[in-house]
């Protein structure tokens, strides 16, 4: 493995699910520290400021390190755990799904269960199961022996996916790539930007809890205090069978995603404009979508902050997204840290005054 997928390993295997990040915290945090003063803000998000040749335009590059995942609702009487979900799961891909329950004493594993199928009646055969109809089960005969394993009421789970680099080597399959990807194209452009010139100063930011309502951006926003703002998000691709829309044909490796328009954010036309251009000038393949999608991104908070922030959203296409088996294309990663760079090389004063010269 290379750097990037080592960086890709670490991150996405680790644990986070939205309000308990603190696993997956640690790793940001510490390849946050070889590359600028870190800080954080009271819920958690991790802030990396890299002082550049001036102290503004201040620059905020934001990628979210929560996961979705699952909570300990209630232990059954015969030992079996039921569960809420944490952020936006199709309740389609969770049976069989091996999990870690994240207690005190440590992991504790399971699988998620339901009534198998030789006992299941024609009717039920045809519909699909509910969630609520779902249990995990760690091996336990009793609520008592389930309470001594360490597991309680409220704890966090998180599916169990190794990181795999698949065939050919240039896709990769594992859990939370979004948006864990995205902390990593943060990261790595971060890193970049040690032996390059910027005229600006740099806030690379790994946030908490946007699964649940974008709220590390709301807080974090306020103390970066930004004038501009890209956020690194990870977004679904429709290339698979069945599902693609004619002329609307997004795919893994066919570059990053700037979305032109969202119901919880429209970007800054100027930084959109600077994007565009800068992918066409460096011959980086770039994906432009203007089409409605399901979801918001930490761009919703952070646009909105004080009187307004330029704000345009840079995203990788992720396959099966929001599920334990997502896939990711390291031609689109590698393309987004390039385009970042040198799209942060050009955000000097004046072109980011001209962002809102309305």
């Amino acid at each position: 493995m290379d750097e990037i997928e080592k960086l890709l390993k670490e991150l996405t295997e680790a644990g986070g699910v939205s309000g308990h990040e603190t696993e997956v915290r640690k790793l940001v945090q510490k390849h946050f520290k070889p590359l600028g003063k870190v800080s954080h803000d009271r819920l958690g998000s991790v802030i990396c400021k890299k002082q550049g040749e001036a102290a503004e335009p201040r620059v905020m590059l934001a990628g979210h390190m929560d996961e979705i995942g699952f909570i300990v609702s209630h232990i059954t009487k015969e030992g079996f755990i039921r569960f809420a979900n944490i952020g936006g799961w199709w309740d389609q891909v969770l049976l069989a799904q091996r999990v870690a329950i994240k207690t005190s004493k440590g992991d504790v594993m399971g699988t998620i269960g339901a009534k198998p199928p030789h006992l299941l009646s024609d009717e039920e055969r045809k519909k699909l199961v509910d969630s609520k109809d779902m249990y995990i089960d760690i091996g336990c005969a009793s609520a008592e022996e389930v309470e001594k394993a360490g597991v309680r009421v409220a704890d966090p789970i998180v599916p169990v996916s190794q990181f795999t680099v698949l065939a050919g080597g240039r896709t990769y399959l594992g859990k939370a790539f979004d948006d864990r990807g995205g902390c990593a194209v943060v990261i790595s452009s971060l890193r970049r930007m040690l032996d390059v010139a910027h005229p600006n100063t740099l806030f690379g930011v790994a946030t908490v809890q946007e699964e649940v309502g974008l709220r590390g951006a709301r807080t974090s926003v306020s103390l970066v205090d930004p004038d501009v703002a890209i956020i690194l998000e990870g977004t679904a691709v429709n290339d698979m069978p069945g599902a693609a829309n004619e002329g609307h044909v997004f795919r893994l490796g066919g570059g990053p995603v700037v979305t032109l328009f969202r119901q919880d954010m429209i970007p800054n036309r100027g930084l959109r404009d600077l994007i565009v251009d800068t992918a066409r000038e460096h011959r980086i393949r770039l994906q432009i979508r203007a089409d409605r999608i399901r979801g918001g991104t930490d761009g919703a908070a952070i646009h909105l902050h004080s009187a307004g922030v330029p704000t345009v959203a840079l995203s990788l296409p992720v396959r099966y997204v929001h599920s334990h088996g997502s896939i990711l294309h390291r031609g689109d990663f590698d393309a987004a840290v390039e385009l970042l760079t040198a799209v942060v090389r050009q955000l000097d004063r004046k072109t980011v005054k001209a962002l809102t010269a309305y």
